[in-house]
């Protein structure tokens, strides 16, 4: 089983001399710390258990100014050897740290009273007493306190066996998911390119497998890998790694990169939070406050907004949260993180990413807090469903779920067709998920929007699919559309008639104005049945308005008491079909007419002799050929004598 050491603790606490002490490795590498003394950035060691396995050990920096590098290697960390001097005690630094290691949720933890050699036993007990008050009503107000001494070697034993003691009980669940790796260093070995180091979070990773690296979705092979500085064919979750990766010419990762699987694509510009404020955070945290958010190794400006009703956050308060990222980050649900002001001047709280991906909230939303507590408490079922239902999109594939729930895409498709509340889709080659809530809203919605519609459009014979769609109460693609349209129709819900949809009740009758309206159209466009006024004509002749002319000419054509042979220009259908007689009978003798010909034969001008032969050919009755039309079959047996 992998496990990862973490210190904390405030400056000139001993960290790195108890960290030589245990290992004989000495973790400060950079040449500016062994000049002045402190650790600046983070250090590496590695610790024997009795197993003959390893557990990684990340050294972190104590001073203020350093905090940021601090939490680049906090993360990931089963057990903290926490720091506090015999002779200073509990200090800023060491509130600090204690914060970030509650907020991080590390559950094991050993405090070290180091420099117990300096002390007499009774400033030991004054300290062990600090120790208790800062820990009460945390994880870790019940760990061990050793007072220990770098210098005589003095609780170094009982520290041995209780690190043992503590990580092979402490039962250490598998985490799920892909191979992620939050980067803490890259750098260029001449020779062998870019390296990377970090502690894996979860997954596996092989020589020879293409890794992601977000934010920037750039992908790599990894060429070789170590850990604790042995070369090894495999490596993962819970255990710092180091990968040597081919396709770099150059460290374009740095630290906030993370490393993953390339099955994980999305990254969070905004993500919902449950948020927690410490004691040290005097003013508590106000809705809108700009902060700095520390997630893995990344290090945001971000702005903080409270949701629900909450305009402020006192000390030692909770509450749901949005926060909006200045860049984005690669965080995914569970994953924790810890908030500082502005300046980096001190740590406020931290919480745990409930929705990587949330939109945007509206003041005063439905519900939002309940839904914010499903999400953050719910089991499977409930975290799809309400997924699914906080998404703008109608359906999802099974990407963005098995990110959101990380966990393996097969473990996920198991689970979606168990779930009863979700309703699968098949979208052209790809599986798509919804859920019922959804499809009642979106077949509510377009039921309703069908019946609006007559309501307001009575002479329609029904509305535009793509008109319906984009009413729609969600994003639906047009595919995905017609799909549920059909399953409507299967269930007599709506008629579909080519691109025009209506409700099986709705039937088109005129009556009143409208039934008079027909009837001053018919009666027009008999009077000269071969030159029939145009569309602008008949409005100006009968006054009646576009809009209700249109409605009633086209019902008229529905009902086939017209023909419509161009945009503005109706024919009764008695005439057009005399016309077609006509030119059957004239075909049955001649090969071919001319535009002329035709005009001569129906004593018309060319205007309607035109737009008649373009019908025509638009019915498939004719072909053009040059200047004349000829039929496009031969004349069928029994039209040869047209009446």
């Amino acid at each position: 089983m992998p496990y990862i050491i973490g210190t904390a603790g405030h400056i000139d606490h001993g960290k790195t001399s108890l960290i030589k002490a245990l290992t004989g490795e000495d973790t400060d590498r950079l040449k500016e710390e062994k000049e002045r003394g402190i650790s600046i950035d983070l250090g590496f060691a590695h610790f024997d258990l009795p197993d003959g396995s390893q557990a990684g050990i990340v050294d972190v920096p104590g001073h203020e100014r350093f905090i940021r590098n601090m939490l680049a290697g906090a993360h990931g960390i089963d057990l903290v050897l926490f720091t506090v001097a015999a002779d200073d005690g509990v200090m800023p630094q060491t509130e600090e740290h204690f914060d970030i290691v509650h907020l991080l949720g590390v559950k094991l933890a050993i405090f070290l009273i180091t420099k117990a050699d300096l002390v007499p036993a009774s400033r030991l007990r004054e300290v062990e007493e600090e120790i208790r008050i800062l820990a009460v009503g945390t994880a870790l107000e019940e760990a061990p306190i050793i007072p220990f001494s770098a210098v005589t070697g003095q609780g170094l034993p009982e520290l041995r066996a209780r690190i043992s003691q503590m990580l092979q009980n402490c039962n250490k669940p598998h985490p799920s998911g892909y191979f992620r790796l939050p980067v803490d260093r890259a750098f260029v070995l001449q020779g062998h390119g870019v390296v990377i180091t970090g502690t894996a979070l979860s997954g596996d990773v092989r020589i020879g497998d293409h890794i992601r690296c977000l934010p920037g979705d750039q992908t790599f092979r990894v060429r070789s890998l170590q850990v604790h500085n042995r070369s090894v064919e495999a490596a993962g979750w819970g255990q710092r790694i180091a990968l040597n990766l081919s396709g770099l010419e150059k460290a374009s990762i740095t630290r906030g990169h993370a490393i993953c699987h390339e099955k994980l694509t999305l990254v969070s510009d905004r993500f919902d939070a449950f948020l927690e404020v410490r004691p040290a955070a005097a003013k508590g945290i106000k809705n809108h406050q700009r902060l700095r958010v520390h997630v893995g190794t990344a290090e945001r400006l971000v702005k903080l907004i409270l949701l629900g009703s909450k305009e402020h956050v006192e000390p030692k308060g909770s509450a749901y949260c949005q926060i909006v990222l200045a860049e984005p980050v690669m965080a995914l649900r569970g994953d924790r993180f810890i908030v500082r002001d502005e300046t980096a001047q001190r740590t406020l709280g931290g919480g745990i990413v409930i929705h990587p991906w949330a939109r945007k909230h509206k003041r005063g939303e439905p519900e939002l807090e309940a839904r914010l507590h499903a999400l953050h408490t719910g089991d499977v079922p409930t975290l799809v469903e309400g997924f699914i239902n906080e998404s703008d999109d109608f359906a999802l594939p099974i990407g963005p779920f098995h990110q959101f729930l990380n966990l393996r895409e097969e473990e996920v498709r198991d689970q979606m067709d168990r779930i009863k509340t979700i309703r699968s889709l098949s979208a052209e080659a790809e599986k798509l998920y919804t859920t019922e809530k959804k499809w009642q809203g979106l077949k509510d919605s377009s039921l309703k929007a069908l019946k609006d519609f007559h309501l307001l459009h009575p002479l329609a014979p029904g509305m535009d699919m793509e008109e319906l769609r984009a009413k729609a109460l969600y994003a639906v693609p047009s595919r995905l559309f017609r799909d549920f349209l059909e399953i409507l129709a299967g269930d007599k819900l709506v008629v579909r008639e080519g691109n025009l949809l209506r409700l099986p009740q709705h039937r088109v009758h005129l009556k009143g104005e409208e039934k008079g309206l027909m009837e001053k159209i018919k009666k027009h466009l008999g009077e000269n049945p071969l030159a029939p006024p145009d569309l602008k004509q008949i409005e100006k002749d009968l006054g009646a308005g576009r809009a209700k002319l249109n409605e009633v000419l086209r019902v008229m054509e529905r009902d086939g008491a017209i023909i419509r042979v161009a945009s503005d220009l109706y024919f009764l259908s008695d005439c057009v079909d005399k016309v077609k007689g006509v030119l059957y009978k004239y075909l049955a003798n001649n090969t071919e007419i001319t535009a002329a010909t035709f005009r001569d034969l129906l004593g018309s001008s060319r205007k309607y002799t035109i737009a008649l032969l373009e019908h025509f050919d638009r019915e498939g009755l004719t072909v053009r050929i040059g200047d004349a039309r000829r039929l496009k079959s031969p004349v069928p047996a029994g039209r040869q004598r047209v009446p």
